[in-house]
């Protein structure tokens, strides 16, 4: 930080001040490397507020988020946490109910630490929220702290400026004046603002410049990032944005995730493409399609139908900005299972009986002719650990069953454990033995959830930062600093960057030997 702010001008310069605001002339030793040139005309000499400024808590959470490095660090460990996120599906678009166990079922240790560590629900996370967040704020803080020095400097910009600063520029020569002064002056005046500058002229010295706005470039392309993020963050918000899936069984309605919406499957089917040719890989499917009726329930709490449309691949239902895609099928999903009770000892078949796997609750009673069948456990992923009987998931992968068989007029019955896939043997004195039947099966369709409010703030921040990233590319800030002091010609120039053009243009009005000053 600079102790010494007074320039041998006379003028009082703000803490901090590199160059000087009235003449240019540098406030601390001079040093003629390049980079110490580039480093004080960044900013014009203005100082920043990070770097004057470092004493109070507030000082340093300014400084910590106006480094650009912090910026860049915070990106990229953003971008690895997103890419971590996308190893396996997340939560939303899993065919179970059950994540805890479903992730380690399906992908072994990984899955398990993959949604331990919480990257299952990653992008819905408060860390992740918290990670944008502190992207937006760096990048509002980043900018403050640039562009605001850089909009007083440049606003308030001398015409005059000292001969050192002129013969400091990248760009400078300094030689005798021969000819009239103000004839020069103003022959030198007419070639620039032919070449398109804006010259201002203060009697022997003169500013000439042009392309001032794409120095902001980089600030409007802040400006667009920044509202990109604020359309990310917002959808934080309830209702704001919705990116959920469901799975909907033919017949079934379900609710819609997160909405007061309710959606019916009245049928899903697949199709295929038409081949004489044989193939190894099997039939190629051409289409996907699912019936779907969108409901909502009104003040009695009745469904009333609200659209219908047949969705398709790409040709989502709409209604009122909630989408339903046609994302995902599974065909031939177990929903029910058939059972027959069989007399031990006739072996007759007494009758059949089928248990929806959707609709299994306790003490659940089928009525087979004089006999009642009572449901009095149920296990949908059945296994054995320490001697007991456990569900490893509410999937029915393995569905198990412990049936009570009642006679009329008695309470209570025996029991009958029936395991699919499994000949379990029962006591021998029951009397009846409960057998598979049968299977009820259906297709089920796979629907992506989308609600996308922030969709036009993403567009205009887009639009916003390619407007800054296109002025900062392809203009370039050019100046031209000219004075004559005891009739000698002091010429410096500057520009943020393509340095060859503006020694071009510089030997177009009349300093030719400029172009062969080629920087190694």
């Amino acid at each position: 930080m600079i102790e010494n702010t007074k320039c041998e001008c006379g003028h009082n310069n703000p803490l901090g001040t590199v160059l000087c605001e009235h003449c240019g002339r540098p406030l601390d030793e001079i040093s003629d490397s390049k980079e110490k040139i580039d480093k004080e005309m960044r900013y014009e000499g203005k100082a920043r507020r990070s770097l004057t400024y470092q004493t109070s808590i507030m000082d340093q959470v300014w400084n910590f988020f106006s480094s650009v490095k912090i910026a860049i660090v915070l990106i990229i460990i953003t971008l690895i946490m997103s890419g971590i996120g996308t190893i396996f599906p997340q939560e939303q678009f899993i065919p179970s109910s059950s994540p805890d166990t479903y992730y380690e079922q399906t992908y072994g240790t990984l899955g398990k630490w993959f949604y331990q560590l919480g990257f299952s629900d990653m992008y819905s996370s408060w860390w992740f929220a918290t990670l944008m967040s502190m992207i937006g704020i760096s990048l509002v803080i980043c900018s403050l702290d640039r562009v605001i020095p850089l909009y007083r400097a440049l606003k308030n910009q001398k015409v005059a400026k000292s001969t050192v600063f002129i013969e400091r520029q990248r760009i400078s020569l300094k030689e005798n004046m021969l000819e009239d002064v103000p004839a020069k002056i103003d022959d030198l005046a007419d070639k620039l603002a032919a070449k398109r500058y804006h010259v201002r002229r203060e009697g022997n010295t003169l500013l000439a410049e042009k392309g001032r706005f794409s120095r902001w470039g980089p600030y409007i392309n802040h400006i667009g990032l920044i509202i990109f993020l604020v359309g990310i963050l917002l959808r934080y918000l309830p209702g704001w944005n919705l990116d959920d899936y469901v799975w909907v069984q033919e017949g079934q309605t379900v609710r819609v995730p997160q909405t007061h919406y309710y959606v019916k499957n009245e049928g899903s089917s697949i199709e295929y493409y038409k081949s004489t040719e044989k193939s190894n890989k099997g039939p190629i499917v051409s289409k996907y399609r699912t019936k779907a009726v969108l409901y909502q329930k009104d003040s009695a709490g009745k469904l009333i139908p609200l659209t219908k449309k047949t969705i398709l691949v790409n040709d989502p239902l709409n209604y009122q900005g909630l989408k339903l895609y046609q994302s995902d099928f599974r065909s031939g999903d177990l929903t029910g299972i058939k059972f027959s009770l069989i007399d031990r000892k006739t072996k007759k078949n007494l009758g059949v009986f089928s248990v929806n796997l959707s609709q299994i609750s306790e003490s659940q009673i089928y009525k087979v002719g004089d006999l009642r069948v009572k449901i009095k456990d149920y296990y949908p992923d059945f296994a054995i650990e320490n001697n007991v009987p456990v569900t490893k998931s509410q999937d029915p992968n393995q569905p198990a069953f412990l049936f009570e068989t009642i006679e009329k007029g008695k309470t209570k019955g025996e029991n009958s454990l029936v395991i699919s896939g499994m000949n379990f043997p029962n006591p021998k004195s029951n009397k009846y033995d409960i057998g598979l039947a049968g299977f009820d099966m259906v297709n089920t369709a796979g629907l992506m959830v989308r609600v996308e409010k922030s969709l036009p703030i993403y567009l205009i921040g887009g639009i916003i930062s390619m407007i800054g990233l296109v002025m900062g590319f392809y203009w370039q800030h050019r100046r031209v600093w000219i004075r004559v002091q005891d009739r000698i010609l002091y010429l410096g120039a500057h520009t943020n960057k393509n340095w060859f053009a503006l020694r071009r243009e510089l030997s177009q009005i009349g300093f030719s030997h400029l172009v062969k000053e080629i920087e190694k």
